[in-house]
């Protein structure tokens, strides 16, 4: 069995939950906002191609499948590197909007392996990919 991360985050943006929910679903521009999305490539209209890289010296490379695109939930599955699922949670607020995350991930091979040791280094370079996610997006969405 591969070790499994559950990681969970939220805060609040200064934009309306309809803008907030474009930037999340447009795939194809999270390189120009997140600085640890190094690459997207479309496979079809659910399906994309990700590379992430954070901290560490290794890229992440992932398949996401789209699950649900409402309003107020963007999901995806999660393939690749890590296996599991990523949502995204947005609430309305007075003036702003809610993003609340979850990642419920395992890790397979080599890097599953590692993990069992490096567990604490990686949910910290996983933090450090949220905080270029959560500053990038703020930033894209005030300007």
């Amino acid at each position: 069995m591969s070790p499994s991360f559950a990681f969970r985050d939220g805060w609040d943006v200064d934009a309306p939950l309809d803008a907030v929910h474009d930037a999340l679903v447009d795939l194809e521009h999270y390189p120009d906002w997140w600085p640890q999305v190094v690459a997207v490539a479309s496979l079809g209209p659910d399906d994309a191609r990700v590379l992430c890289r954070s901290t560490l010296p290794y890229t992440l490379d992932l398949v996401l499948h789209a699950v649900n695109r409402s309003p107020g939930v963007l999901e995806v599955g999660v393939s690749g590197d890590l296996l599991g699922t990523v949502r995204f949670d947005l609430t309305p607020l007075d003036g702003g909007t809610r993003l609340d995350f979850a990642q419920d991930v395992r890790v397979p091979g080599w890097l599953g392996a590692l993990s069992y040791v490096a567990g604490p280094v990686l949910r910290w370079n996983h933090d450090r990919m949220m905080r270029g996610c959560r500053q990038g997006l703020c930033a894209r969405l005030s300007g």
